[in-house]
């Protein structure tokens, strides 16, 4: 890790700002995004698109657009995050470029998510670097822990108000505002891990007691239960009410997560492990969406009525194998929704397994960042923020790849930053600027203070110790 000497009232070492890094970095994910446009243009009509300078000026002037503001708002954020982000967008709007193309061929007439996943982009870009200006400290997120908690339940709650509610494949978390359809779970996740983050600081002492020993692991005190056991009624209802198994696991498993971080009890995995299983059992014996996901996981061949999707993705991903049938030169069409619940088979068959990987590989790159945010954090808050959606990535990555490969039932949840969808994507690019934030906040040097007693006094003599 990369150091530089401080000049000051005292001796240590800070991280250097490494934005000229990032610009490169910058400049190869546009290589890598702009290039898999083209060879998309080449493998599927035998030319570059027409379209490829105004398509790249676009994606470059977002990208750069993100660069000058995090030069500008965040000096000493991560520099590895965005051109990761930007790499994954780049491949993720070729890919729904080539499955339109497929499509049109088909029928010239069918609609065209390439354009309106890059307008989508846009607004995630522009929520991006709104955050970064207006939000110049994490630590006033706190403040607000208990209202951003209820409006994070407001928006859980909407797509079961009638009229604006509406079922897309048999799930009820969406809404429609105009012209446009909207998943109001996306914005809820960002929002429930800051409430989370600041519940957990002001209670952690109290919830980390130990209760009873059960083979060498201390279990939490009953009392204690109460959070943990509402946080699995709300993941029970958004099942039961909503259909939406990707987001009853996401909720309760990140709760878990930052609950065991927070307070580093083991025994609160094992509470949280036994409330999944019977939550589980019961979700499979009353609720028939996931007994249909169960039964489509479990024997996707003997009845393809309910399993088509997944069997013709696994089909796909097989006939791709090592290295892929390459750019344009698969049928990722037929796979139904290839372009959002599936895409990571479409890129699987025509990029092979080594293009997965190196896909999976970007996303860890986004967790081990995140997660090395939270170590070097300063503050307890910013800790918890950001190893929270840090975790966040990794269980939607880990119940999307598990749900197309057949390694656990389908979900249908969205691959970050590549499947199309609006509010998937706007919601991603704010957990990117607030783990930005919190990295700034981390990594450059502490404030001058004026004297001993000063509030960033501990501050400094923290990273003093920790460098």
């Amino acid at each position: 890790m990369s150091s530089a000497p401080v000049a000051g009232p005292f001796t240590g070492f800070v991280h250097r700002r490494r934005r000229g890094a990032e610009l490169v970095l910058l400049v190869i994910s546009l290589v890598v995004g702009i290039g898999a446009y083209a060879a998309v243009g080449l493998g599927v009509e035998g030319k570059v698109p027409t379209d490829i300078l105004t398509y790249g000026g676009w994606l470059a002037g977002l990208v750069v657009a993100c660069h000058i503001t995090v030069r500008w708002r965040a000096p000493y954020a991560d520099p590895i995050l965005l051109p990761v982000v930007a790499a994954l967008n780049g491949i993720g709007l070729a890919m729904i470029h080539r499955i339109d193309l497929a499509r049109q061929a088909q029928d010239p007439h069918a609609t065209a998510f390439a354009s309106s996943q890059l307008i989508w982009m846009t607004l995630g870009v522009a929520l991006f670097i709104a955050l970064l200006v207006v939000i110049r400290d994490h630590r006033r997120l706190q403040a607000f822990t208990y209202t951003l908690g209820l409006l994070a339940v407001v928006l859980l709650l909407l797509p079961l108000v009638p009229g604006i509610g509406t079922s897309i494949n048999g799930a009820n978390i969406w809404i429609h505002l105009g012209p446009l359809s909207f998943q109001p779970g996306e914005i809820a996740k960002v929002l429930l891990v800051i409430a989370f983050a600041g519940y957990l600081v002001v209670h952690r002492d109290a919830l980390a007691l130990a209760g009873r020993r059960l083979f060498f692991v201390d279990l939490p005190r009953g009392r204690d239960l109460g959070p943990i056991l509402a946080m699995w009624l709300v993941s029970l209802a958004i099942l039961v009410f909503e259909n939406d198994l990707g987001s009853s696991l996401l909720f309760f498993g990140l709760f878990v997560m930052m609950l065991y971080i927070a307070t580093e009890r083991p025994g609160w995995i094992i509470v949280g492990g036994v409330l999944f299983g019977v939550g589980a059992y019961a979700g499979y014996l009353f609720v028939a969406h996931v007994q249909v996901r169960v039964v489509a996981w479990l024997h996707p061949f003997s009845d393809q009525s309910n399993s088509y999707q997944v069997v013709q993705g696994l089909y796909g991903m097989a006939w791709g194998g090592l290295v892929g049938r390459g750019w344009g030169q698969g049928q990722p069409q037929v796979t139904p929704i290839s372009w959002s619940d599936f895409i990571l088979p479409s890129l699987g068959e025509e990029l092979g397994l080594t293009g997965v990987m190196a896909i999976i590989l970007l996303y860890g790159l986004i967790v081990e960042r995140g997660l090395r945010t939270a170590l070097i954090s300063r503050d307890n808050f910013g800790k918890l923020v950001a190893a929270g959606l840090a975790c966040v990535f990794a269980l939607q990555v880990f119940v999307v790849i598990g749900g197309v490969t057949k390694l656990i039932p389908l979900t249908g949840l969205t691959t970050p930053f590549m499947s199309q969808g609006g509010s998937s994507l706007v919601a991603n690019w704010a957990i990117i600027a607030l783990l930005l934030r919190i990295s700034d906040h981390a990594r450059r040097p502490p404030p001058a203070f004026a004297h001993a007693g000063g509030p960033d006094a501990s501050d400094a003599t923290q990273v003093v110790m920790m460098r």
